[in-house]
């Protein structure tokens, strides 16, 4: 059953990690590596039982293959989860332990942030291997990558403005931002220094109170986001949150967030093109953080990376003459562009005589 789901995401190699004393249970996925060494973040979370674990990591793996060649860069896809509540069970040891396994690797996977890890985290990471960004500055690294995600994000969304109503003119529409966490909070100051109308909603009371103190936003409940007259849905916390129930209750011309996975499934991607709305594809949109720490690998330069967080606005902008050209929802447009770039880098890299082996199928539709 492990080596036949493994198989069918097309996935290189599953490392399962466990350290009795310093209470590790994790998972690394490395899907692809024919752009260069998996590159994705590590996702801390008190999933229910271990095949869910197993479940996340394969599928965020995957779409880190597709976020980096969409992005550009020459890295390919990874992800690693703990199993754990980040609240209650984060130890020295345990990321130190972690690090290790990370360093058996030998640089096939290189680490970073996600959900339920911070840059102190990192710090014992770093202490065991050097296949580790987003570290402190005192390192060399980027630190915090939210600030980057949320840029970019911002870069996609006047790609998308411009696709749909013809001007890039941020400030002259309403957006209903899902999510007040680090990148959530940043895209919605982002929004209002450019003189946007926001409607916020988190399950966090405390930062609706600072959005609405702070930016000026309209706080309404978490049920409510979907219902709210915004041109613009974005959802900047959970993935699936354009699904069967929601869909149909969308007010907004566009859905463009940071959130990773935000369509349900291809069935809705295909409904949501029926209904003339415009889709941002989550990867291409929310890239600005990988984008980020993949530039600690050479040595990190702020003012690069600034530059490369608006490559974005061109990424999207491809994907959507893709859509035009091949007649294809921009979902599937994205993962073309995706695939196209694979499979071209990797012809590369064969001897001479030899063809490139088929890229199995695209992250959606599980």
């Amino acid at each position: 059953m492990i080596f036949e789901h493994i198989e069918n995401n097309g996935h290189e190699q599953v490392v399962f990690c466990h350290n009795k004393d310093a209470g590790l249970k994790a998972i690394i996925a490395i899907h692809n590596t024919v752009l260069g060494p998996a590159l994705g973040g590590l996702r801390m979370w008190p999933y229910k039982t271990e095949q869910d674990a197993l479940n996340d990591v394969l599928r965020l793996s995957r779409g880190m293959t597709y976020k980096n060649a969409v992005a550009g860069l020459n890295i390919g896809g990874g992800k690693a989860v703990i199993i754990g509540d980040p609240s209650k069970d984060k130890s020295e040891a345990l990321f130190r332990a972690f690090g290790r396994f990370v360093d058996t690797l030998g640089g096939r996977y290189i680490t970073a942030e996600d959900v339920g890890i911070d840059v102190n985290d990192m710090e014992f990471v770093y202490r065991e291997t050097e296949y580790v960004t987003g570290v402190h500055q005192v390192h060399g690294g980027s630190g915090d990558p939210s600030p980057f995600t949320a840029y970019g994000t911002l870069q996609g969304l006047m790609a998308t403005l411009n696709k749909k109503y013809g001007d890039e003119e941020v400030g002259r529409h309403s957006y209903a931002v899902q999510g007040l966490g680090h990148v959530g909070m940043e895209f919605v100051k982002l929004l209002k220094e450019r003189g946007a109308k926001i409607f916020v909603t988190d399950i966090n009371k405390e930062l609706v109170a600072h959005a609405v103190n702070e930016y000026g936003a309209e706080a309404v409940s978490p049920d409510e986001i979907y219902d709210v007259p915004a041109d613009v849905y974005s959802p900047c916390a959970l993935g699936g949150t354009v699904n069967e129930q929601t869909l149909p209750r969308l007010k907004a011309k566009i859905i463009c967030g940071a959130a990773n996975n935000v369509l349900a499934n291809n069935a809705i991607g295909d409904e949501v093109q029926k209904r003339g709305i415009l889709y941002a594809p989550d990867y291409a949109v929310n890239a600005g953080g990988v984008m980020n720490v993949s530039l600690e690998i050479d040595g990190y330069n702020r003012e690069r990376a600034m530059r490369m967080m608006r490559t974005i606005y061109h990424n999207l902008a491809r994907i959507y003459e893709i859509s035009d050209r091949d007649g294809i929802p921009t979902y599937l447009a994205a993962d073309r562009l995706a695939e196209e770039r694979i499979t071209a880098i990797g012809k590369l890299k064969l001897p001479m005589g030899r063809t490139a082996p088929r890229f199995l199928g695209r992250m959606r539709g599980h």
